[in-house]
């Protein structure tokens, strides 16, 4: 599974950071991990020096081997807490798709 990590200018993009999301993601993500080939993420600032309450947004595409890609979006405080946001739509749609193709077979 690759995992690509995108990042606006107004983001704190660098190695560490980077590094963080992608653990988690591939924490969370790992019971999926023979099933997917890449994960994209997208993190930006959607409301810049104000600093709102809801100012991170993250999408996220999940791109199942064989299958349609999933793309979900989440928005918060703080990049942590919208990488998990997203993540916990992500496993939720990840969950009921893989188990609807397996009940098939």
């Amino acid at each position: 599974m690759l995992v690509q990590i995108n990042t606006d200018n107004r983001v704190e993009g660098n190695e560490v950071a980077n590094a963080a999301i992608e653990e988690r993601l591939r924490e969370r993500l790992s019971r999926f991990a023979d099933r997917l080939t890449r994960v994209e993420v997208h993190v930006r600032d959607v409301d810049g020096d104000r600093n709102g309450g809801q100012g991170i947004a993250v999408s996220l595409e999940a791109r199942p081997a064989g299958g349609q890609p999933i793309a979900v979006n989440d928005q918060a405080a703080t990049v942590d807490s919208a990488v998990a946001g997203a993540l916990r739509k992500a496993v939720d749609i990840l969950d009921r798709s893989f188990a609807k193709q397996d009940a098939v077979r």
